[in-house]
């Protein structure tokens, strides 16, 4: 019953963070830039299955329903660059290390030609390991990530934004696996400035909740007794962290996953896996710089194909 008790209060304490966090300096504001767009693309036929050896000619690009001259282009074989983005706070700490030993799954699944990179945050995200190929590296920092090193300040969107800043001057595909309990205490007056850098990013975040712990009671323990204000503020806390992790990820076109057990963490991690592994890299220069939201719209000539891609971006100033 105790052990319950801690895991109720532990809860109730980080969902109130961002109330915390309102009363927080702003952070400094995040300059915007922007001379080309790159736009990460995956195919599917009518059955769900991914499209291999498209070529630059098979697609069409279209800026606010204007097609554009494709200026680069990378197909599924070149290799991509995955960042593992691991919330450290006090939440992960108690769930312990098995969430992400299960990401050996997308270890495993990803070309081997592939690099990753394995990072941490609670107030501040912190580079655990850089880009690399060894997946044995990438497997034996994840085995060893210390989340006893967390704080209880969780700025989820302020410590993304700093890891596109990292990732700015990488070449080629790149994406941002994001484990995550959505939980956020970044000062939500910065929301719409970090909002237009995950728009101008040509890094996708691939978001997988990590709450669905704390959301089933735990086998062989009662139930604690909850007043319906406690009851009502959790749920409304569980609803705003899932908004947190949806809202990063369908900025850059990607997806959020929200698993409940070991099975549904597998299939999150190897969904995943699929992803990086057939993305296509296109890339235009933007016609106009007006400062204004543009729509992107890619097509192939073969009009019963699914492309999946992220729907606008934000042009530069005049």
């Amino acid at each position: 019953m105790r052990h319950k008790r801690h895991r109720f209060q532990l809860l109730l304490f980080l969902l109130l963070a961002p109330s915390y966090a309102q009363s927080q300096e702003p952070t400094p504001p995040i300059r915007v830039t922007v001379n080309r767009v790159n736009v990460g693309v995956t195919v599917t036929d009518s059955t769900g299955h991914f499209i291999e050896g498209l070529r630059r000619e098979d697609f069409q690009l279209f800026d606010n329903g204007i097609e554009q001259p494709i200026t680069d282009f990378l197909p599924i074989e070149e290799p991509a660059q995955l960042l593992l983005l691991i919330e450290s706070g006090p939440a992960v700490y108690f769930l312990g290390q098995g969430h992400f030993r299960a990401a050996d799954t997308l270890l495993t699944s990803i070309s081997p030609a592939d690099r990753v990179a394995v990072a941490a945050y609670s107030n501040a995200p912190q580079l655990i390991l850089g880009f690399t190929p060894d997946k044995a590296a990438a497997r034996y920092a994840l085995q060893n990530l210390n989340f006893n090193l967390g704080f209880a300040e969780l700025n989820l969107s302020a410590s993304v934004a700093a890891t596109l800043d990292w990732m700015a001057p990488l070449p080629g595909k790149k994406t941002i696996v994001l484990l995550s309990t959505g939980v956020d205490t970044s000062p939500p007056e910065n929301w719409q400035i970090i909002r237009q850098k995950l728009q101008t990013s040509d890094v996708r975040i691939l978001a997988v909740s990590l709450s669905g712990d704390f959301r089933k009671p735990v086998k062989g323990k009662k139930r604690i007794k909850q007043s319906r204000a406690d009851a009502d503020l959790v749920d409304e806390s569980f609803h705003k962290a899932d908004e947190s992790l949806q809202q990063l990820s369908a900025a850059t076109g990607g997806r959020v996953y929200f698993p409940h057990n070991a099975a549904e963490f597998n299939h999150a991690y190897a969904e995943i896996a699929q992803l990086v592994r057939h993305e296509y890299s296109l890339a235009f220069a933007p016609p106009a710089a007006d400062g204004q939201l543009h729509s992107l719209k890619v097509k192939t000539k073969n009009s019963s194909y699914q492309v999946d891609h992220r729907q606008a971006y934000l042009a530069p100033g005049p």
